[in-house]
């Protein structure tokens, strides 16, 4: 799945308009995620509002190098090869991209197009199709 400018720029504004509310973002993301699967809750064993600054720091991360897609692969398998530690398992990936959607979606309001929201999917995808072979479970 390719990345086109045009993704890369909508994925990079949108994310440039969420920034400002990260803490609130990332509240709607867990909220959102163990709302979709409950399952997962008990996986995120540290302080919930630590952790959304961790996710958010990350997603500023990817989103930022999404222009130098041969340094952030080696990121993303490195942040999958964490993952493994704390019991991530391939079909985790599902509901976290469902939740970053609707999170972006509840944030962005009017802004979130199907344009952005296509944008963001095809950015789910690359980082999932990334990090899922580093994920042994």
């Amino acid at each position: 799945m390719s990345l086109t400018q045009k993704q890369i720029l909508l994925v990079q504004h949108s994310f440039s308009q969420v920034e400002p509310i990260a803490e609130q973002a990332a509240d709607i993301f867990y909220g959102a995620l163990f709302e979709i699967d409950p399952s997962l809750k008990p996986l995120f064993r540290s302080n919930i509002k630590m952790q959304g600054r961790k996710l958010m720091s990350m997603l500023k991360a990817a989103v930022d190098g999404l222009n130098d897609l041969d340094s952030l692969v080696p990121v993303l398998q490195q942040l999958a090869e964490r993952h493994n530690g704390y019991g991530t398992k391939k079909s985790h990936f599902t509901p976290v991209g469902n939740a970053l959607l609707y999170t972006l979606k509840t944030g962005l309001g009017e802004a979130y197009t199907e344009e952005v929201r296509q944008a963001w999917i095809t950015v789910i995808h690359l980082v999932a199709d990334t990090m899922k072979p580093e994920i042994t479970a």
